[in-house]
């Protein structure tokens, strides 16, 4: 069994990358509890499983982070975007091709993958797919706490080692800079 979950199971404190083994546990949200509950689920049912932790999740369908800002800089002269949250995006499409590699063979294990490129704030994601998508909207950086409109606390750091992937073979996602420029050709915005 494959069972995706993600970074919120952490409690996102410290500027250290998250281990895939690691199971210090202290989720901030219902969202991290009840994937860690499923998690725990897995593992305690099953000896043959993958668990796969992803983080920041944009792709074709649905909501993500990507559509939301840029059709609120389409009717904005500038935005105000979290600077003091750190992660890396994971794009569904990249994160498609390496799950199908992981279930064809039995390196049963926990993992976190995300895109390459280096971990960054949602500020910085921002101005990156702004540029590209050509978009003159001035993001202005700001705190978790200066935003203030989450509805549910968010880990500030989401920073996830994806290095057991390429351990066990496994060839790491392309560059999220990379991944942001494919999906706005495939996408309508």
């Amino acid at each position: 069994m494959l069972y995706l979950s993600t970074d919120c199971v952490f409690d996102g404190q410290g500027t250290e990358a998250w281990q895939p083994d690691c199971k210090d546990y202290q989720p901030l949200n219902v969202y991290g509890q009840t994937k860690l509950e499923g998690e725990l689920a897995v593992t305690n049912t099953l000896e043959k499983c993958f668990i796969v932790r992803i983080a920041w999740v944009f792709g074709m369908n649905g909501k993500n982070f990507i559509k939301t800002m840029i059709n609120v800089g389409k009717t904005n002269e500038e935005v105000r975007v979290v600077n003091d949250q750190i992660g890396t995006p994971t794009y569904t499409f990249d994160l498609a091709r390496l799950l199908v590699d992981i279930c064809e063979t039995e390196k049963y294990s926990y993992y976190h993958a995300t895109n390459e490129g280096g971990y960054i704030s949602w500020y910085d994601f921002c101005c990156e797919f702004y540029k590209q998508y050509g978009l003159k909207t001035k993001a202005i950086p700001v705190t978790t706490e200066e935003y203030g409109l989450s509805k549910a606390a968010r880990p500030f750091n989401s920073r996830l080692d994806k290095s057991k992937l390429v351990e066990n073979g496994f060839k790491p996602l392309p560059t999220w800079q990379d991944a942001v420029s494919r999906y706005l050709k495939e996408v309508q915005l």
